[in-house]
């Protein structure tokens, strides 16, 4: 059985170990490949049985170049590199890793919005750059600081992300909404469901959390952007390509939108001339939300569990 890595450096810069994979063949582990499509992911692959991969784009021309392809296991939840329509006709599993992450990215989700709150990072620097030790007064503050206690947070997409997210928004007092196509009693038990439009309106937080499907790619535009509270706050640490950014960029730089916290963009990395980068109030972080090692050796524990299971001839969190 021969296994190929194919861009395991973000999963493992060097903190775990691949050495468990060896034990079920011949391991192949590479940092980097590609994340658009080249024919060196072909060549990289070449008979491999089991493919590995994060963010490298495993295409249906891929998969006809690399007759060996036996099982494509994707170390993240998300996991549309894969043309995994055309793996299913082909007979090959994609395999993903659906729970790894639920709590440090509602984690990180808040921690965007605390920093865009209190402005953290930037009143530290002030102080050692020696601000506070010549200022006339006891304390200064250079950002409006905002209470989060009774305001009202809206969620789109209440999945366990979601409601990871939800239940720490409850510990700080503030009203919860949620929309989500799929309601469940979970959801009920943290927020109040209510429909798209009623969170655009009613919302002065925004969060992020739910997947990308066609419905929901751009739902962040000029259009909803216009139903939206003057003021509003938008959280995205779910996938970039949820927000039309031009659209965005303008309503942070007219003040329809207050601020915006991103770990997550359109194309990554980041484009030198994405309009974000410039925008008023838009905290950018270079999608690290999954990035604990602890969320990272989960991520490791359930792809070996995934390939150990497909070997023994079954199928764990398939997705195709």
């Amino acid at each position: 059985m021969k296994i190929v890595v194919l861009d395991g450096y973000t999963e493992n810069p060097g903190d775990l170990s691949w050495e468990a994979f060896a034990e079920f063949g011949e391991l192949t582990v590479y940092d980097r490949t590609s994340y658009v499509e080249s024919p060196l992911i072909a060549e990289r692959i070449g008979d491999a049985e089991i493919v590995i991969i994060n963010k490298t784009p495993i295409s249906a021309a891929t998969i006809d170049k690399c007759q060996g392809i036996k099982l494509i296991a994707v170390l993240a939840t998300g996991y549309n590199v894969v043309d995994y329509n055309y793996a299913k006709a082909k007979g090959i599993p994609v395999v993903n890793v659906p729970t790894y992450g639920t709590q440090i990215v509602g984690q990180y989700a808040l921690g965007l919005l605390l920093e865009i709150c209190s402005h953290y990072g930037h009143h530290d620097e002030t102080v050692k750059e020696g601000k506070w030790q010549n200022c006339p007064d006891w304390c200064y503050w250079d950002y409006p600081m905002i209470e989060l206690c009774g305001k009202t947070a809206g969620i789109i997409g209440l999945g366990r992300i979601g409601q990871a997210t939800a239940r720490l928004l409850n510990a700080l007092e503030m009203k919860v909404i949620a929309y989500d196509t799929h309601e469940s009693e979970s959801g009920r038990r943290v927020a109040e469901y209510v429909a798209l439009d009623e969170l655009f309106r009613r919302s002065d937080v925004i969060f992020l959390h739910c997947p990308l499907f066609p419905e929901t790619e751009g739902i962040i535009n000029k259009n909803n952007i216009a139903k939206m509270k003057d003021g509003v706050i938008i959280i995205n640490n779910s996938r970039g390509q949820l927000i039309a950014e031009q659209d965005l960029a303008d309503a942070l730089n007219c003040g329809k939108v207050y601020a915006a916290g991103l770990d997550v963009v359109s194309t990554e990395p980041i484009r030198p001339d994405n309009p974000l980068l410039t925008a008023k109030n838009c905290l950018i972080t270079p999608h690290i939300s999954w990035a604990a090692q602890a969320s990272r050796q989960r991520i490791m524990d359930a792809t070996l569990e995934n390939v150990r299971a497909f070997l023994k001839g079954e199928t764990l969190n398939r997705v195709n």
